[in-house]
């Protein structure tokens, strides 16, 4: 006795080897980075703000000798609005 097939058999796994080779023939997404201009300009930038630079002698000064103490409910409440937008 002799069987054929009905018709075209249907493998899960040449499926399968037919779609991770379509995915592989697509090119490939790169990520991309744009800086702007304001940020190129800060970056090349050698002046440094006068009031900005007696803020962070004083933070260090502050860190160093053990004077900064950290609020955490301060922290806490600025982290919260920054990211629910308020």
């Amino acid at each position: 006795m002799k069987i054929n097939p009905s018709g075209p058999i249907n493998n899960p796994y040449q499926k399968t080897v037919k779609a991770q080779a379509s995915e592989q023939a697509a090119p490939q997404k790169t990520d991309k980075l744009e800086i702007s201009k304001e940020a190129k300009d800060m970056l090349n930038s050698d002046k440094i703000d006068p009031a900005r630079q007696a803020k962070v002698d004083a933070l260090k000064s502050k860190v160093e000798s053990g004077d900064y103490k950290i609020d955490a409910e301060e922290t806490a409440r600025k982290f919260y609005d920054f990211w629910t937008k308020q």
